[in-house]
């Protein structure tokens, strides 16, 4: 053997793919796999991956970073059927997209797409995904006190609380949490079971309030509705203090027409099947799946603060509801940081913007102080961590009375 042959140097064994209709289309892409891989990647073609991916030469794959577009929608079959391939060999799943349309991204999600990217690429994010998929570490197993321990019952049609801010920074989170605690410690005897269900899916911060980890399955769930069962909502569900159940928010940013009307409908008629209160913080944003809260409320808290923006919303949200035919009679607004009891010029205000908005303001709830966004940081409710604030005094007498009106319901039917 030559001492040339000698010096050639082994071919780097592949460790990733990106596989499109065209991968000139996506140059972006490619710029970001050689500046994290070097040259130990490939290119396939959607017609070229499924013989590749059965392939010898396949083993060493790492991941594949599928890139479609608006134009690929019409092939999402042969897509879904590399998914497949690739997860059968146990390759994790990158989509890059592109235009690609709401539905057809959570078909490709719910057939095994481990991460999703837009494109074009936001800097770091293709590294960041590829770290993401390829991190060995396994999420740490949950603490014994965090493991929902509660089974399916079936036997419950549960009263459905959202809480929506009319504007951010106006409590609703805050609210949507306390009065969740309330509600679960109402009656010691006969406590009622609670599901808190944060579906402000980018920003919500529940589980920073109650101090839980946020989860893939969380994403998982979300991702595949359809083959949702009791077990895997009730497993994807974390305990607080075996009092609260909670469903967080995911681990990562995801678009909010990641889900449908559908899916938010199947996840609350379980959380309805199983407990007797389902309180849901929704996002500040009205999304196409808020008209399927709102139907399945019972009672839609909106809160809303004493400024413009608030003001301004609120009509906003009045018109469209109106204009859509959809039941606005079911919001009852809160006002956060209202005036106090002897602060008549500020209830004059309040009298005011309720005429001039022409909506009630049923339920008035002071300011807390800095006591609460502290008390938040602590990852308790308000009841356990600044029991005898004035604000979460208002939102127990808020519980109390849902709480009654319920029972006088239920003792009627």
């Amino acid at each position: 053997m030559s001492s040339s042959a000698l010096l050639q140097p082994e071919p780097q064994p592949l460790e990733a793919c990106t596989i499109s209709r065209d991968v000139q289309i996506f140059d972006l892409l490619i710029e970001d796999m050689e500046a994290s891989l070097g040259e130990s990647w490939g290119d396939l073609g959607f017609g070229e991956a499924l013989a590749f991916l059965e392939q010898p030469d396949a083993e060493t794959l790492k991941f594949v970073a599928i890139a479609l577009d608006a134009e690929d929608e019409a092939d999402l079959s042969l897509i879904t059927d590399i998914i497949a391939a690739a997860k059968g060999r146990d390759i994790k799943v990158i989509l890059i997209a592109e235009d690609l349309s709401p539905a057809s991204l959570h078909q490709l999600l719910r057939e095994g797409g481990d991460e999703f990217v837009p494109y074009p690429l936001p800097e770091n994010e293709l590294a960041n995904a590829i770290e993401r998929v390829l991190r060995k570490a396994e999420e740490p197993p949950l603490p014994p006190e965090m493991q929902n321990k509660l089974k399916a019952s079936h036997d419950r049609d549960g009263v459905v609380l959202p809480v929506h801010g009319m504007a951010g920074g106006t409590g609703s989170t805050t609210l949507a949490v306390n009065l969740a605690w309330e509600l679960a410690t109402i009656d010691k005897k006969a406590p009622p079971r609670v599901c808190l269900l944060d579906l402000d899916l980018q920003f919500g911060s529940a589980s920073t309030y109650l101090d839980l980890p946020r989860r893939e399955a969380v994403f998982e769930l979300l991702s595949n509705t359809e083959g949702m069962d009791a077990d895997s909502f009730m497993q994807a569900l974390l305990s607080y203090e075996d009092k609260l159940q909670v469903l967080t928010a995911p681990t990562e940013l995801i678009p909010l027409d990641l889900i449908g009307s559908e899916d938010v409908s199947r996840i609350i008629e379980f959380a309805k099947r199983n407990f007797d209160y389902v309180v849901i913080d929704m996002p500040t944003t009205v999304v196409e799946w808020t008209q399927a809260v709102l139907e399945q409320a019972h009672v839609y808290f909106a809160t809303i603060e004493m400024d413009m923006r608030s003001a301004q919303n609120t009509l906003r949200m009045k018109r469209t509801m109106q204009a859509e035919d959809l039941p606005f009679e079911k919001l009852r607004f809160i006002l956060n940081r209202g005036p106090k009891f002897t602060d008549l010029s500020g209830k004059a205000r309040v009298k005011r913007l309720a005429e001039s908005l022409g909506i009630g303001i049923e339920v008035q709830l002071p300011d807390g102080g800095y006591a609460v966004a502290q008390n938040a940081d602590h990852g308790v409710p308000m009841a356990e961590g600044i029991a005898k604030n004035a604000l979460r005094k208002e939102i127990a007498k808020l519980a109390k009375s849902v709480h009654e009106i319920n029972q006088r319901a239920e003792a009627g039917a």
